[in-house]
């Protein structure tokens, strides 16, 4: 952030007064986040623009509810029309007791003559209560089962799609947005339209009974409606606006205050003794927040006034029309004073569609980056073929290339090279070289732009991805700590494994890794929950976390082991351990990538890779012998132990 860029005296009173600089100054722009992807473009919709697109919103959002659950669609919408209803009958059983209230003669007879209606009115009530009950027990019975429903969809989108996909940033960008908000707009589509649904028949269920007591009325709630829809529309419009105008602030305040209040952070924060340059900047946009919200204040209070003084006035004006209809003789008093309670009614029932109809539209804006993104990920799904394969001799690789997305020159460039089952292979070079997108290719984690992948003389694309899939173990540095026990986290290395199926159990598989003994001194063993988020969790270094991942991949015991960079993090009697075990395996084949080229004297072959392209292969002493780049790499690492042994011996 530019504001932190500029030291700043930090005060230490508390008491200090709210002084801040402009805006500008101290609030250098953020980009703006994935659920705040449409926020400008509906800030500048109208709302006359957004009502123009309601009736296929509605339609959208009931074709996803019935998709959903039809009998609950039914029942939240179809009774919230039946408590429209039924204020109808309420209204017009109001207007028969009045009526008989203020027909001529004695009280007593005059309540008897009301009984009848009274009893009809409180009936309608009663029934129109229940109704909006039920209404909205179903409404609330359709949000979890859409939620699961978009949820579901998504996430089998996401565990489908190629890894290619996410090293396209578009790709990577949409899916953060949807999930970020747009998957979670579709209940809420639905719930706005049941609320719009509800709303209108409100308003009509007002109208229509206003016509049936007296049509002459009509105008006069419309009267009164005009305004108070105008004044409902423009307080929604303001609040939006100035919920935009804040939200970047209450960014920034966040990530001060993570910055704060963080274990992670903690360490840093002191021994740089960052606590006064933090605090400063947090009063510092604090204090422009304070100012924001004052301002707010006052901005919200001048609408509701200028809000209730128009409806004030177009109140007083529906009286006028009233009074001047009852002293013509063209209304009657009891009609007049339903009127009155209908126009109460109208307005709540236009405050309710007013706000559904904003919330729906903005919804929907995200709700189609949802459905965008399911069809663009439809796409992304590997086809491949619909022959299997168990097992493999040998994988060839002939004139294999990859580009990424949005580059200009290829991660690999034509290599062509053969692995053979009870190989171990090494594949070396510095860091850019193209080693790890090699292994990827090879693992069918990427398909190449350019020549062809042979297994067993067969084209993988013609192999099922599935198959091909469950005969490939990758043991990589760049592991996802999984927060499952330390038995679970080697297990989903072959969760799906069957009792009849060979290979070793998940102690094996540690031991092998030697992740066994400290697994033991667990607190729980390999029960211990490997997650401090979690009640009795338990944190690993990134040592003891690089050996369960050595033990996942081990007990994978695939016919294909990438181990990229698998001892990174080791120490050297773990990193001794593994190399031994993988080169004990004569049944399967192993692709090792490492910096440390000690590891790699005793592969059967070296494959030299620099920008992409295979420049060497052979044997360690065959490239020793041939100079090059392997021997340039192995003799810069060796020339430091030999340094550090003279060294030792001269003093």
């Amino acid at each position: 952030m530019d504001s932190m860029a500029r030291p700043r005296t930090a005060p230490h009173d508390d008491d200090q007064p709210i002084d801040p600089p402009d805006d500008a100054s101290v609030l250098p722009e953020l980009e703006d986040a994935a659920w705040m992807h449409h926020a400008t473009t509906f800030a500048h919709t109208s709302f006359w623009a957004v009502a123009r697109r309601l009736p296929r919103l509605v339609r959208e959002a009931v074709a996803l509810a019935w998709a959903t659950n039809r009998m609950d669609t039914v029942a939240s919408i179809g009774l919230n029309v039946a408590a429209g209803v039924m204020t109808t009958f309420g209204l017009l059983a109001t207007t028969t007791v009045l009526r008989e209230l203020f027909a001529a003669g004695p009280t007593p007879d005059r309540v008897r003559s009301a009984l009848p209606a009274l009893v009809v009115a409180a009936a309608a009530v009663s029934a129109r209560g229940g109704l909006t009950i039920a209404a909205g027990w179903a409404q609330a019975r359709l949000t979890p089962q859409i939620n699961y429903q978009v949820e579901l969809r998504l996430f089998e989108a996401t565990t489908a799609v190629d890894l290619a996909a996410f090293d396209d940033a578009g790709f990577a960008e949409e899916m953060d947005r949807v999930r970020d908000r747009g998957m979670g707009e579709a209940a809420w589509i639905v719930d706005h339209t049941v609320n719009l649904v509800t709303g209108v028949v409100g308003m009509l269920a007002t109208a229509v009974a206003v016509t049936v007591i007296q049509p002459l009325l009509l105008p006069c709630l419309l009267l009164a409606a005009v305004p108070q829809a105008i004044t409902a529309v423009r307080m929604a419009r303001r609040e939006y606006l100035a919920m935009l105008a804040r939200i970047t602030r209450r960014r920034r305040m966040w990530m001060l205050a993570h910055l704060m209040a963080n274990r992670h952070t903690a360490a840093e924060v002191r021994a740089y003794q960052m606590r006064d340059f933090l605090l400063a900047e947090y009063r510092a946009v604090m204090a422009v927040e304070t100012r924001a919200q004052l301002r707010l204040v006052r901005s919200q209070t001048g609408t509701r006034v200028a809000g209730a003084t128009v409806a004030g006035l177009a109140t007083f004006g529906v009286y006028a029309v009233l009074g001047g209809l009852l002293l013509a003789g063209m209304v009657a008093l009891a009609a007049a004073a339903t009127a009155l309670l209908a126009l109460q009614s109208a307005r709540s029932s236009l405050g309710v569609a007013v706000v559904a109809t904003n919330s729906l539209y903005e919804d929907a804006l995200y709700y189609q980056d949802y459905r965008d993104f399911l069809t663009r990920a439809q796409g992304r799904v590997p086809v491949g073929g619909d022959r299997t394969v168990d097992g493999v001799e040998t994988i060839d690789l002939d004139e294999v290339s990859l580009r990424y997305p949005d580059t200009d020159a290829p991660a690999v460039d034509r290599v062509s090279l053969t692995i053979r089952r009870g190989e171990v292979i090494a594949l070396v070079g510095e860091n850019g070289s193209g080693k790890t997108t090699l292994a990827k290719l090879i693992a069918g984690l990427y398909q190449p732009t350019g020549g062809t992948i042979r297994w067993d003389d067969v084209d993988a694309a013609e192999l099922d991805p599935r198959t091909l899939g469950a005969q490939v173990a990758v043991m990589t540095q760049e592991y996802w700590k999984f927060p499952f026990t330390a038995g679970q986290n080697i297990r989903v290395g072959r969760h799906d494994r069957t009792p009849d199926h060979p290979g070793p159990d998940v102690q094996e598989a540690a031991a092998a890794a030697a992740a066994h003994d400290m697994i033991v001194g667990l607190p729980h063993g390999y029960d211990t929950l490997l997650d401090r988020e979690f009640k009795n969790g338990h944190e690993l270094s990134g040592g003891q976390w690089q050996r369960l991942v050595a033990a996942r991949g081990l007990y994978r015991d695939a016919a294909l082991l990438i181990c990229d960079e698998p001892s990174a993090a080791l120490d050297a009697r773990a990193e001794h351990a593994l190399f031994q075990h993988l080169r004990r395996r004569p049944d399967r084949a192993v692709v090792l990538i490492t910096h440390r080229l000690a590891n790699v004297r005793h592969a059967d072959r070296i494959f030299v890779m620099d920008r992409g392209r295979l420049v060497q292969e052979g044997n360690h002493d065959e490239l020793m012998a041939a100079g090059g780049l392997y021997r340039e790499l192995f003799e810069l690492q060796a020339s430091g132990y030999r340094a550090g042994t003279t060294d030792a011996a001269s003093h």
